[in-house]
C-alpha cells in the first residue's frame, strides 16, 4: 500500500498558550496564514512481525519524532512496516510551520492507506505536536486552511476556527538561524509575555477581522511580547515601506504582504525569500496519472 499527500504550510502572526488537561481541546488561540508550499509525503506499508517507521526528510534519513508520534496514534498495535518521504517545501524551526506539514502530510497519507477517518489523521498530529512542544495551533488552523483566527483553543470540532476572506501573495524572508519552538514555550516569562500579550491581541482582531488588521496587529504582538529581534525590527521597517510585514511564530524569519515583488526585493538584503500564497485547501491526498 503507498499513498502521497501533502499539506500546506502555515505562519502564526501571534498566539496565546492555552494548557488543557485534554490534549484536543489543548493548543492555543491566535491567527496566522496557511501556505502554498508546504510537506509533501509518500508513505509506504508493508505487513510485517513488528511495528517499524522510517522517515526521511529532503532525501536524509531523519529522527522525524513528531511524524513517528503521530503515526503509532494511528498504527495503534498493528503490526505494519511504515515508510515515510518527507520533503519540505521550506527550512524548518522558522515559524513556517513544517513539523506540522510533515506530520500531518504523513498522518493524512497513512490514514488514506489504512482506511481511516481524515479526522484521526488531524488528531494524530495536533497530539504528536503538543507532545513534543513543537507547536500548539498549527495543525488546527491547516484543518480550516487559508487566513484563519483559532478563536477557541484545541483541534475542530473541540476548537473553533474562523476563517478571514482572501488568498494574499505572502513574501517570506528567513534572517538567521532558526529558534526552537520548544525553547520558547517551556521558558515560564516567555510564556507570561506571551499571553499577557496575546488574548486581547485574537480578542482584537475578531472585532475587525481582515488580513490588513492581522498582519498590523502581528507586529504589534511581536514587539509587545519582547520576540522581536532589533534584525526583525529592522526587516520590517524596510518592508513596511511596501506593504505590512511582521515577525512569524516561532522563527527568525519574517512574512509580508502588498506589493510582492518590491518586498522580495527588499527582504532579499536581509536573507533568503520565498514567495507563496494563502492556501484555502487544507491537507489533500495527491491524485496520480
Amino acid at each position: 500500500m503507498a499513498e502521497k499527500a501533502f499539506c500546506p504550510g502555515h505562519v502564526t502572526g501571534f498566539f496565546e498558550i492555552c494548557p488543557s488537561k485534554d490534549l484536543l481541546t489543548m493548543g492555543s488561540r491566535g491567527a496566522g496564514i496557511c501556505l502554498s508550499l508546504g510537506a509533501t509525503s509518500g508513505v509506504g506499508v508493508e505487513r510485517s512481525r513488528y511495528q517499524s517507521i522510517d522517515v526521511t526528510i529532503n532525501g536524509e534519513e531523519a529522527s522525524g519524532e513528531v511524524t513517528k508520534t503521530a503515526l503509532r496514534y494511528l498504527l495503534v498495535d498493528e503490526k505494519l512496516k511504515v515508510r515515510v518521504d518527507t520533503a519540505l517545501d521550506l527550512p524548518q524551526s522558522q515559524g513556517f510551520g513544517m513539523s506540522a506539514a510533515g506530520a500531518l502530510s504523513a498522518s493524512i497519507a497513512l490514514a488514506r492507506a489504512l482506511d481511516r477517518p481524515r479526522q484521526t489523521a488531524f488528531e494524530a498530529a495536533h497530539i504528536a505536536e503538543l507532545t513534543h512542544r513543537s507547536g500548539l495551533g498549527d495543525v488546527s488552523a491547516l484543518h480550516r486552511g487559508g487566513v484563519t483566527i483559532r478563536a477557541k483553543p484545541g483541534l475542530p470540532p473541540k476548537g473553533r476556527v474562523l476563517n478571514i476572506q482572501g488568498t494574499p501573495s505572502v513574501v517570506l524572508a528567513v534572517l538567521g538561524k532558526g529558534l526552537r519552538t520548544s525553547t520558547v514555550l517551556s521558558n515560564p516569562e516567555k510564556r507570561r509575555k506571551i499571553n499577557l500579550s496575546g488574548g486581547k491581541t485574537v480578542d482584537r482582531l475578531l472585532r475587525d477581522p481582515t488580513v490588513e488588521r492581522l498582519m498590523e496587529l502581528s507586529y504589534e504582538f511581536a514587539v509587545e511580547s519582547g520576540l522581536a529581534t532589533k534584525r526583525i525590527v529592522e526587516a520590517v521597517s524596510a518592508a513596511s515601506k511596501l506593504g505590512r510585514a511582521s515577525m512569524a511564530m516561532l522563527g527568525n524569519s519574517v512574512f509580508a504582504i502588498g506589493d510582492t515583488q518590491g518586498l522580495v526585493r527588499v527582504l532579499s538584503e536581509f536573507g533568503e525569500v520565498w514567495v507563496c500564497k494563502a492556501d484555502p485547501q487544507g491537507p489533500r491526498i495527491i491524485r496520480r496519472a
